[in-house]
Parts: structure tokens; C-alpha cells; sequence
């Protein structure tokens, strides 16, 4: 006959585990994190309010900056227009020599965002951090080129230019071609930088090359962007285009130097009208061809 199992032994093992229960220390709770003190967002926009009222105040202290002078610059202003330079010498911009430089002006400049779009697309391509075909090499030398081309003037381009080259509108063409280089790359890199990703991954995983990726991925994102900053660009180059030939580069700013050497205030006068009329006739027509191209091509 088998043995019936003692039920001590259970009852035992119950009171242990019970036991064993009872000796452990309950769990205390985590002390909770204190809280980083952080600069409140009032105290930092009136530490910025402050340290540019400061810099402003030492600045107009070191340039030794007459104050009370300001006021009366209006009047002094209109009276000296007044006095020198009115009524303009309308007749000498209407000579044929100088509506001559007025087409030379366009024609530089039409022809300075030709060329330097036309070398600002590589360059923002190899630019564009997100899609550069050569980070290592390609990346850092077009960063570079577009910083170097964009860190000096037109104006002082113009010299350089005038002083290898002579004078003429070729120097005043280079210099402007290589300020739209900066210009246009640079914003041209940005927008490819900032393309949907989607577009080019898939394009990649179909096994297409670097060349293909950026034509069928890349840019039908930024044509829309690249275009409105062309015409951009063009309305910028038109405008420097108008005053470069004060350096020795052609167009109208070498009849303005010629005007400003004579003393002739009322043909400098009719000069700088005449600017500002050309000026505003391209901001008004830049501003229309980008609206009309967007709708075409978007």
C-alpha cells in the first residue's frame, strides 16, 4: 500500500515562501527627477534687444556719427537737387550714343546670367550635400568656388577685371558672370538640398547612375525654383550692369563717369533717371515672366 503523503510538508513549505515573503524590504519609489532650470525665451529676446542696442550705440560712438545733423537731411537734400540738378538734361539721353549704351547694358548683362547659369547648374550640383556625385573631392572645391565668387563685390570684379582685361564691356561681362556664378549656385544648391527625398531613392533603386538621378529625380523638383531665381538673377545683374561702366566697363555707367568728371549735375540728373526708369521696367517685367513661367511649367 503506498504511503499517503504527509501534509506537514506542504503546510511547511507554505509558511517558508511566507516567510521569505515577509523578510523582503518593500520597494521604494524613485525620487523624481528635478527639473533643469532653463533661461526663460523673455530674458534671452531681451538680452538680444540689448546687446543690439549696444552694439548700435558703439558703433555710431566709434564713427563719431553727428546726430544732429539727421534731421535736416531731407531739406538739405531737396534743396541741393533743386539747386544742382534740376530740371534734367533730357536731351542727353536721348542722343543715339548713349541709347547705343543702354542696348550695350542689357546685352552685357542678358549675356553675364547666360553664361554664369549655365555654369552655376554644375556647380550646384556638386554643391548640393544631399545628391553631390563626389563629397570627398567634388563637394568641398564647389563650396569653395561658390564662396570665393560670392565673398567679392561686382564692383571690385569690375576692377580686377578692368585691370587684366582693360577697358571695355568684356571685363564688365566677366565680372558679372562670376558674381551670377555665386549667386545663382548657391541658391540653386540650396533648393536642391531641400528636394523630397522619395523621388531620388526610387530612382536609385531602379539602378539609375548620379547623372540620371539628378535629371529625372532632381530636377523636375527645382525647375519651378531654379527658374524663378534665374529671372531673379537676370533683374540683380541688370541692375549692377547699369553702374559697372563707372569702373571702366562699358554701358551706361561710362556716360554717368563721363557726366560726373564735367561737373555736369543736370546730365547726371537725366543719367540717373534714366536708371531708375530701366531699373523699374525690369523689376516690373521679371516679376511678370516668373508668373507666367511658373503657371507653365508647374
Amino acid at each position: 500500500m503506498h504511503a499517503k503523503p504527509s501534509s506537514d510538508a506542504g503546510v511547511l513549505d507554505a509558511g517558508d515562501v511566507a516567510q521569505g515573503s515577509r523578510s523582503e524590504p518593500p520597494a521604494t519609489p524613485a525620487a523624481p527627477a528635478r527639473p533643469r532650470w532653463r533661461i526663460p525665451p523673455a530674458l534671452w529676446r531681451f538680452a538680444t534687444l540689448l546687446g543690439v542696442l549696444v552694439v548700435f550705440g558703439y558703433a555710431v560712438d566709434r564713427l563719431n556719427i553727428d546726430l544732429d545733423r539727421l534731421p535736416g537731411i531731407l531739406g538739405r537734400m531737396g534743396r541741393t537737387l533743386a539747386e544742382r540738378y534740376f530740371p534734367p538734361n533730357v536731351e542727353h539721353v536721348m542722343q543715339a550714343d548713349y541709347l547705343r549704351s543702354v542696348l550695350e547694358t542689357l546685352q552685357m548683362s542678358y549675356l553675364a546670367t547666360a553664361v554664369g547659369i549655365v555654369l552655376a547648374i554644375p556647380l550646384a550640383w556638386l554643391a548640393a550635400a544631399n545628391v553631390t556625385p563626389s563629397p570627398r573631392i567634388g563637394y568641398p572645391l564647389a563650396r569653395l568656388l561658390i564662396m570665393a565668387c560670392r565673398s567679392v563685390h561686382e564692383m571690385i570684379w569690375t576692377i580686377l577685371m578692368v585691370a587684366i582685361l582693360g577697358f571695355g564691356l568684356l571685363p564688365g561681362a566677366v565680372a558679372l558672370t562670376l558674381f551670377c556664378i555665386g549667386f545663382c549656385a548657391k541658391l540653386f544648391a540650396e533648393a536642391v538640398e531641400n528636394i523630397d527625398p522619395g523621388p531620388v531613392e526610387a530612382v536609385r533603386a531602379a539602378g539609375a547612375g548620379r547623372l540620371q538621378i539628378f535629371v529625372f529625380a532632381v530636377l523636375p523638383q527645382v525647375r519651378v525654383a531654379w527658374t524663378g531665381t534665374s529671372i531673379y538673377t537676370w533683374d540683380v545683374v541688370f541692375r549692377a550692369a547699369t553702374i559697372v561702366g563707372f569702373f571702366g566697363a562699358g554701358g551706361m555707367g561710362w556716360y554717368l563717369r563721363e557726366s560726373v568728371q564735367r561737373i555736369a549735375s543736370q546730365d547726371v540728373a537725366a543719367i540717373l533717371l534714366s536708371i531708375i526708369v530701366l531699373v523699374l521696367a525690369a523689376e516690373l517685367f521679371s516679376g511678370w515672366l516668373r508668373g507666367k513661367i511658373s503657371k507653365a511649367i508647374a
